[in-house]
């Protein structure tokens, strides 16, 4: 019993040993380790203060910033670890873990793919930070582009992350992309107005509009013959082609072309529906001279339509009826 005690103690002492003859190792690794880490963070700032200043590399700094941090502080944790173990080697992780190349290509296929499409996607710039783009049914503002997703923030203050690879490979609106962005919407007219007279009041409203833009000039075009309506387009030009400043512009213009239009007496119909009301039986059936279906009945006189008081006051009289004729057979019966 006492000769395993000592063993055991003996054992507990050399690892005090061990722990105690690196404990200057390990102190000069963590030093080299925060070093690095310092060293990290300076490089990613001076790559973003390099690209600050130039839009068309400000979204490639900022990940090449992160690249540099990260791959500095991975060589940082290598010479801490060979400084605390000097018989550690970078291949001798890979062997602990077990994990051939194959194998980490399949387990980290999906990240790569998003890495790589990111860095083209900063390479290309389809679109950058602050545009506001629409994809798959989500519309907001560009906040980051990172190595494995972008964030964009909704007008509604939702934040969504898309992948990369998604962004690369499916069709993105990009509604910042230029200077200018063209509005439009229909405006409905009565038959009875005039149309020339009706454009040219909906363009001196838009002109009256200050975010309305001159140049390129708003026009007015007719559109359709609607069943109740004169379908007439109005298309304006804003700057800039941010979601804000449409939903302002287009405010602006639909309430100044309704008071113009309003106050020029052009009317502003609403769809009306007729509804025909006739007897379909066998008896009148196909013969015009004797139904009311929206169409000519010729030489023969056309019956006049009933009303719905008739109908009913037919429904009630026939109720009646058989509710006497009813009374009338009990009393037979009960003779």
């Amino acid at each position: 019993m006492n000769a395993e005690i000592s063993t055991a103690w003996d054992k507990v002492q050399s690892m005090i040993n061990g722990f105690i003859a690196l404990l200057p190792n390990i102190l000069l690794g963590l030093i080299v380790f925060i070093i690095f880490l310092f060293i990290a963070s300076r490089i990613k700032a001076l790559v973003k203060r390099l690209t600050r200043n130039r839009r068309s590399a400000r979204n490639l700094g900022l990940v090449l910033g992160r690249l540099a941090q990260g791959l500095t502080i991975l060589i940082g944790l290598f010479i801490a670890l060979s400084i605390v173990i000097p018989t550690f080697k970078a291949g001798n992780l890979i062997q602990l873990l077990g994990i051939s190349g194959v194998a980490i290509g399949f387990a980290f296929r999906d990240i790569l793919q998003n890495f790589l499409a990111g860095i083209l996607i900063l390479l290309t710039e389809p679109f950058q930070i602050d545009d506001q783009i629409v994809f798959k049914g989500f519309e907001g503002t560009v906040e980051n582009i990172e190595t494995r997703a972008t964030t964009i923030r909704t007008y509604d203050g939702r934040r969504i992350v898309i992948p990369n690879s998604e962004l690369f490979t499916n069709s993105v609106t990009v509604n910042t992309a230029f200077d200018n962005r063209r509005l439009e919407y229909d405006v409905g007219i009565g038959y009875g107005d005039d149309m020339d007279r009706a454009k040219q009041l909906m363009l001196d409203a838009m002109h009256s509009v200050n975010e309305v833009l001159k140049d390129p000039a708003p026009d007015v075009l007719v559109m359709e013959l609607a069943e109740s309506t004169v379908n007439i387009r109005v298309r304006w030009w804003v700057h800039p082609p941010r979601r804000a400043d449409n939903l302002i512009s287009r405010d602006k213009v639909i309430t100044a072309i309704k008071k113009t239009l309003v106050a020029n007496g052009i009317d502003l119909p609403f769809p009306t529906q007729q509804i025909l009301f006739h007897d379909q039986t066998e008896e009148t059936d196909g013969n015009r001279s004797r139904q009311r279906e929206g169409w000519p009945a010729g030489k023969s006189e056309v019956p006049k339509p009933r009303r719905i008081s008739d109908s009913l006051r037919l429904l009630a009289q026939a109720r009646s009826s058989e509710d006497n004729n009813g009374k009338v057979d009990s009393q037979i019966n009960e003779q």
